[in-house]
């Protein structure tokens, strides 16, 4: 959020990518109390069969850094427009077999998370 314009703006490093006008977000008068970061697939196969849609790249998080799909450097600008690592994550997984969430937080790459998997198969059903 930013102060100035009331824009809920993205940005990626030092660049500002784009933003979400205010009025769009009318429940939100200034601030947040939750950020959500994650991947998402849908689902309208008959009968609750599961997709074979991969999430992320196709691969498991336990696969890391060159194979698994990740977000790294979370963070996001207090009242002060101060960069925070995001805390107390709450890690949300529906398809664990499926899909699956790894978060971790260390110096190369701040708070993190690896995410994904390769959809149905034998184990995802």
């Amino acid at each position: 959020f930013n102060n100035n314009d009331g824009n809920w703006w993205l940005q990626v490093q030092d660049q500002l990518v784009g933003y979400w006008p205010s009025s769009i977000f009318t429940h939100l008068a200034g601030t947040s109390d939750a950020i959500s970061w994650g991947g998402e697939i849908v689902n309208n196969q008959p009968n609750g069969h599961h997709t074979s849609t991969q999430m992320g790249s196709g691969h498991f998080p336990n696969e890391a850094y060159g194979k698994a799909s990740y977000f790294t450097k979370l963070g996001y600008f207090d009242e002060g427009n101060n960069v925070k690592d995001p805390e107390n994550l709450e890690p949300f997984v529906t398809r664990p077999p499926c899909y699956d969430l790894r978060t971790g937080k260390d110096n190369k790459f701040g708070v993190f998370f690896y995410f994904g998997g390769p959809g149905y198969s034998a184990n995802c059903q």
